[in-house]
């Protein structure tokens, strides 16, 4: 990722350490669509169109279907999502065949938090840098640190990637071909004091020890 600092190499949790990650364990960027609570999706049998239905994903991650009851699909691909339904149905149907489309699903959005003057979520249209996200988060606070915004990235399903920032440069009229653009889920965090440490990737339950250091 083109214009980000250097990745600094402390615990991601304010209270206890958590695991270190394995490089070798993340494969890749997951980049695709992954369902979340609410998401609408239509599922078709085209050899046995009677089950054919539409679902939502509820509060808990789960959908309910008929005559398979219930499947965890929070947090799945389409694709994923479709061999969990099959091997749902495999306990009724021989050889199921099933596609999934989404129907409606949760709009694309990135939160800014910590030292900004409105930090929250925010739907993301079109192309948006890390400094365009912060300003329609109002802009730093007095108190922010400039030069140590974390960005958050997903890398997959159960870790972040977290870099360091350097806005005041590009606020400053350097280096400002290096604004990252913003990508769907990604979390912004402006600190009040200097961050010394931080590793490079964190578990998605860590995360939280971020989001709840905003005003």
């Amino acid at each position: 990722m083109a214009g980000l600092s250097p990745a600094l190499s402390v615990p991601a949790r304010a209270a206890g350490r958590p695991p270190v990650a394995d490089p070798h364990a993340i494969e890749h960027r997951d980049t695709r669509y992954r369902l979340c609570v609410s998401d609408v999706i239509v599922l078709s049998f085209p050899l046995t169109p009677e089950f054919n239905q539409t679902v939502s994903i509820q509060p808990d991650g789960v959908a309910s279907l008929v005559g398979a009851g219930s499947v965890h699909l929070e947090g799945l691909s389409t694709k994923e999502s479709a061999d969990a339904i099959r091997a749902a149905y495999a306990e009724i149907l021989h050889n199921p065949i099933v596609t999934v489309e989404l129907k409606d699903y949760t709009k694309p959005y990135f939160i800014v938090t910590g030292q900004v003057t409105r930090p929250g979520k925010y739907d993301l249209h079109g192309s948006t840098s890390a400094t365009e996200a912060i300003a329609m988060a109002g802009g730093f606070t007095g108190a922010a640190r400039h030069s140590q915004v974390l960005l958050f990235r997903r890398v997959n399903a159960g870790w972040y990637e977290v870099k360091r920032l350097d806005l005041k440069k590009i606020f400053q009229g350097r280096d400002i071909t290096e604004d990252p653009a913003i990508r769907a889920g990604d979390m912004l965090f402006v600190p009040q004091s200097t961050v010394s440490k931080l590793r490079r990737f964190i578990p998605s339950s860590g995360l939280g020890a971020y989001y709840q250091l905003h005003p």
